[in-house]
């Protein structure tokens, strides 16, 4: 199961690039000020919703490139996230975003589900929003601490920054 913040938005152009599926997770355990999305944040809101049933409705879309996870935070549901992005990967040659206010090294360094999840991420945007380095001529950012790393197997060549 996953808890889903919101329907499954497909089509969009904003959200990594290319046309993409998002994936809008409930709970987030960052609350940064100034969030976009502060309805996503608390676990008790939202709805549960089978994997299975995410991977039936995401096999019917046409003209994707990927599925974009966001929230709320997927690395609160890495397993589900997982499962769904290992299908589309498998199934759909899709590429796999996300945004997550944890940074790689943080999901490095706890290993376990977030670790394995992360392993189909091609492109990670990590760490929190802070409203002080709010900057709205980023792509794909919000702020100016985030990064937007390319993973190739849950690696990143940090060095290359």
């Amino acid at each position: 199961m996953l808890k889903l913040a919101s329907s499954i938005q497909s089509d969009s152009i904003v959200d990594g690039e290319g046309l993409r599926t998002v994936i809008w997770c409930q709970g987030c355990d960052k609350g940064c000020k100034g969030c976009h999305n502060p309805g996503t944040w608390s676990s008790d809101a939202g709805e549960f919703v089978k994997v299975e049933s995410i991977i039936a409705a995401l096999s019917k879309l046409k003209g994707q490139k990927g599925i974009t996870f966001s929230g709320g935070e997927p690395m609160l549901q890495p397993e589900a996230c997982k499962r769904i992005a290992e299908w589309a990967k498998r199934e759909k040659n899709w590429d796999i975003w996300c945004f997550s206010g944890y940074t790689y090294e943080e999901i490095k360094a706890e290993g376990g589900e977030k670790l394995e999840f992360l392993k189909y991420v091609d492109v990670l945007i990590d760490g929190k929003f802070e409203l002080s380095k709010k900057d709205i001529s980023l792509r794909f950012k919000g702020s100016s601490n985030q990064r937007e790393l390319r993973l190739d197997n849950g690696e990143c060549n940090l060095s290359r920054l």
